[in-house]
């Protein structure tokens, strides 16, 4: 997503999307996903966060390229 074509409403909406979901799935998946269903929230003309961290959990969370592989040492 181009971010010089969001509206001031729309790069608000993004900072709380981003928040929500840093805060509930920021030390189990990659901020690539997390970014990416942001972008994809705003991008399909949501106007609040009611519905995101389900919506994230439906679409990003189950596939392995959000998870984050630790090693045990």
């Amino acid at each position: 997503m181009m971010m010089a074509t969001l509206t001031d409403e729309q790069l608000l909406l993004r900072q709380q999307v981003l928040i929500k979901l840093l805060h509930t799935f920021g030390t189990t998946c990659t901020s690539k996903a997390i970014y990416a269903c942001a972008d994809e929230w705003i991008t399909k003309g949501h106007k609040i966060t009611n519905g995101v961290v389900p919506y994230f959990r439906a679409y990003y969370e189950g596939q392995e390229s959000s998870k984050i592989n630790y090693k045990k040492e």
